[in-house]
């Protein structure tokens, strides 16, 4: 049996999956250190198929909440984490 197309298949796949990611642009409006929760408002988030709004995530970790400040542009990246939508990477725009 050949095994090759099941794996370049696998491989595809693995390659694909980074590509897929994509990262948003936003402005932070308010920062709950407390809670570990940001405010943004953004443009669409295509891989959780969000339209543009505003709306409150989760950090993880929360220690990106010291990255930044409420009025900053952001490039974030977002992800559905147990159900609740989660902020895993932010930066500052320039």
């Amino acid at each position: 049996m050949n095994k090759l197309p099941v794996l370049l298949t696998l491989l595809a796949g693995l390659l694909a999956g980074p590509a897929l990611a994509q990262d948003t642009d936003g402005e932070v409006r308010k920062i709950d250190r407390a809670a570990g929760k940001i405010t943004i408002k953004h443009g669409e988030i295509r891989n959780l198929d969000v339209p543009p709004m505003q709306m409150v995530f989760r950090a993880q970790p929360p220690e990106l909440l010291d990255k930044v400040q409420v009025g900053d542009k952001v490039r974030f990246h977002a992800e559905k984490v147990g159900g609740t939508y989660t902020i895993t990477a932010i930066e500052v725009r320039k």
